[in-house]
């Protein structure tokens, strides 16, 4: 062990920042001019780190309060530390890096499990280098989130983190020997099918949630078991088909805009093109190439 123990909060600098409920998502530089130790502890919520660039050469990691001083076991690009548990970083250093850190409430993952998780020698092992390709997705989205902020960014953060939270409790649950999460009923599927065909602005999960009479953990924990996909993924793609169908109408691109409570044209002209590649012009443009008769 080095000289300097330093908590890693004093190494970095904070690039852009992004709040939740339950949830607060940083995009940080860290910079390791040389071998430096540094310990990462926080009582109350979960610390997931993504690495966007290389990681410092030797990366390692020991749990100070369960492991022997002797032991470290390697880190990897994305990793996790559980509330209450401390946890020493090693490094050759020498180099900067960048991370989207994502410090998540412990209550998603407690409603979950129905308690408090206890961590057990192999979960905190699997937690020090996370290989689950959803997990780092959804990083990836709130570290671009964080890069480029746009239309309705609180409640796509929101979205972003609840599916975040399940993902990382499956992954939890894996490695705690936990149990798998069963699907809706299907009146609570047809519930949700009729509140998606209305023209509107999209639902919340706190709408959905309190509709299908279930809590939003409950909720996006059994979509996701019977669709196979996020409900914040199925929201977003019904507002796309929405919108595509509402463009093929003679009905304006600012109407449609405001039908589907977009707060302006430009915002869903935005969206639109985020989502399809291609502007709501260009869409209703060739969709009525297509039709033309030859």
């Amino acid at each position: 062990m080095g000289d300097r123990v330093l908590p890693v909060d004093t190494l970095m600098t904070v690039e852009g920042e992004l709040r939740a409920p339950v949830a607060t998502a940083q995009l940080v530089q860290f910079h390791f001019p040389e071998p430096i130790d540094s310990v990462l502890h926080d009582k109350e919520l979960f610390r997931i780190d993504l690495c966007l660039t290389p990681r410092p050469r030797n990366a390692r990691a020991c749990y100070l309060e369960r492991w022997s001083s002797q032991r470290f076991e390697p880190i990897g690009n994305l990793f996790l530390v559980p509330p209450g548990e401390s946890m020493l970083a090693m490094s050759d250093g020498g180099c900067k890096q960048a991370s989207i850190v994502c410090q998540l409430h412990p209550q998603p993952l407690r409603d979950w499990f129905e308690e408090d998780l206890q961590w057990t020698d192999r979960g905190l092992v699997a937690g020090l280098d996370i290989r689950e390709a959803n997990i780092r997705t959804l990083l990836l989205r709130l570290a671009e989130e964080a890069r480029n902020p746009g239309f309705a960014s609180e409640m796509l953060v929101e979205l972003i983190v609840a599916q975040l939270a399940i993902e990382v409790a499956r992954y939890c649950s894996v490695n705690n020997d936990g149990a798998a999460p069963s699907g809706l009923a299907s009146w609570r599927l047809r519930i949700i099918e009729e509140r998606l065909r209305e023209v509107g602005a999209p639902p919340t999960l706190a709408e959905l949630a309190g509709l299908c009479q279930l809590s939003v953990r409950q909720l996006t924990r059994g979509f996701r078991s019977s669709r196979d996909c996020s409900i914040g993924d199925y929201v977003a793609n019904n507002r796309v088909e929405q919108a595509k169908q509402l463009l093929v109408t003679d009905q304006s691109v600012k109407a449609v805009a405001y039908a589907l409570g977009f707060a302006s044209p430009s915002s869903f002209c935005y969206a639109f093109r985020r989502a399809t590649g291609e502007t709501p012009g260009q869409f209703r443009q060739g969709r009525s190439e297509r039709v033309l008769p030859v």
